[in-house]
């Protein structure tokens, strides 16, 4: 789950954020099988695994598939890997059609207590900030994108507003290779004051880019379309703008709600693959909003899958492209 690091430090242990909301629209039952794409510390899994369904857990952070391996219960499988492949893995285990897919999008709060995975500029550590084992690190982007590549980064994932004088200030500071030094350089960019850290944007820029989060959650999305059974249903946890306007915009082609893109014009609309829960996303309560500060950004959409075939992903039209030359 993704944590507005802006916020004062959490109390300790894992909280699933609007489990209550999650279940409700979910509504899993004994004898459904219900894919949580976003195993995490598996909060969600263990509610839904007590309501008597059975339940298959995906992610591609090694601690977190440690973690789901643990956990005993025959009704359970772990897959290491990621959940826009979630069609993939449940072809793999013969499974056909599910009951229901669960998303908690973004980075969670395991991932950001642990100093050495590079999350979290409230510790130091190395800069790196991968989910899984592969690809760039953060330190791969801050010493070798060109600066005007690291600004487009900065403003389109972070929606860092002094971008380009963030991005020149880190070019002028390599090489980093912490997250301490990194932190650092954006406190000297910017003028500290009320509201959040002078690194949060920063850091949830190259976070986002290092796992292509966005692109993530958008093939999750057409994934869960061609695997929910007809009544099936998709719920989706977000945590900021970027990540609730994709979700809100694939919820409102697939609905009907929306006329294509400029990228695939259409002249007549396919059947409607989801029918939407409501027309607004949930927000957590005040009350747990108060007890848990992880909730405080967090909205929910939620939809059922109707018979109609799936659709083709149009990626660019859900997707802000950010090209890093060299990366």
């Amino acid at each position: 789950m993704t944590l507005g690091e802006g916020h004062p430090p959490k109390a300790p242990g894992h909280i699933p954020v609007m489990l209550n909301e999650v279940l409700a629209e979910l509504a899993p039952k004994a004898g459904e099988t219900i894919v949580d794409g976003t195993f995490g510390g598996g909060g969600y899994t263990r509610a839904i695994l007590a309501a008597g369904a059975s339940v298959v857990g995906i992610d591609r952070d090694p601690a977190a598939v440690a973690r789901g391996r643990a956990l005993g219960d025959p009704k359970f499988t772990m897959v290491e890997g990621t959940f826009g492949a979630m069609d993939e893995h449940v072809a793999r285990l013969g499974i056909g059609a599910v009951d229901g897919v669960v998303l908690d999008v973004g980075v969670s709060s395991y991932q950001l207590d642990q100093a050495e995975r590079g999350f979290s500029f409230r510790s130091d550590g190395p800069l790196d900030m991968r989910m899984g084992g592969d690809g760039p690190t953060a330190a791969d982007i801050c010493n070798h994108a060109d600066v005007s590549d690291l600004a487009h980064l900065l403003r389109t994932f972070g929606e860092e507003r002094h971008a380009g004088r963030v991005a020149r200030a880190i070019v002028a500071a390599r090489p980093l290779t912490t997250t301490a030094a990194l932190a650092a350089v954006c406190e000297r960019a910017l003028k500290a004051g009320p509201g959040i850290h002078p690194a949060t944007r920063t850091f949830q820029a190259l976070r986002i880019a290092v796992n292509d989060e966005l692109g993530e959650l958008a093939r999750g999305l057409a994934a869960a379309e061609q695997i929910l059974r007809a009544g099936g249903r998709l719920v989706v946890v977000a945590f900021h703008s970027l990540e609730d306007r994709i979700v809100k915009r694939f919820l409102a082609e697939r609905s009907g709600a929306a006329g294509g893109s400029r990228h695939m014009p259409v002249v007549s609309a396919p059947p409607a693959t989801f029918i939407a829960s409501a027309k607004r996303a949930l927000a957590a309560s005040e009350e747990e909003a108060a007890a848990n500060p992880r909730a405080r950004s967090a909205k929910l959409r939620a939809a059922t899958r109707t018979d109609a075939p799936a659709q083709p992903l149009d990626l660019a039209a859900l997707v802000p492209h950010v090209r890093l030359k060299g990366i």
